[in-house]
């Protein structure tokens, strides 16, 4: 075989094996959209945990804070309610 026979048949081979590679995946089903999230009204923790943002520093030392944040780790972290 010569090598322009060669290099023909290889090209050809690629092309054919690109549009096979095409039409599978033009076959695929589209993928569904997620669902969304339900929207849940903000919680009154949520409400003062924005308060003591806006205080800044000064929120380290406010008892209300400090009990918010106290709160908001439990809940992250997911401890038990009866340490609560």
């Amino acid at each position: 075989m010569s090598g322009p026979l060669a290099f023909r048949l290889a090209a050809a081979g690629f092309a054919l094996l690109a549009i096979l590679v095409a039409a599978l995946q033009a076959r695929r089903p589209a993928p569904s959209a997620p669902a969304a999230a339900p929207i849940q009204a903000p919680r009154p923790v949520d409400a003062q945990l924005a308060r003591c943002q806006t205080l800044g520093a000064a929120g380290a030392q406010d008892p209300q804070c400090l009990k918010a944040w106290d709160e908001a780790r439990a809940r992250f972290l997911g401890a038990p309610k009866a340490e609560r």
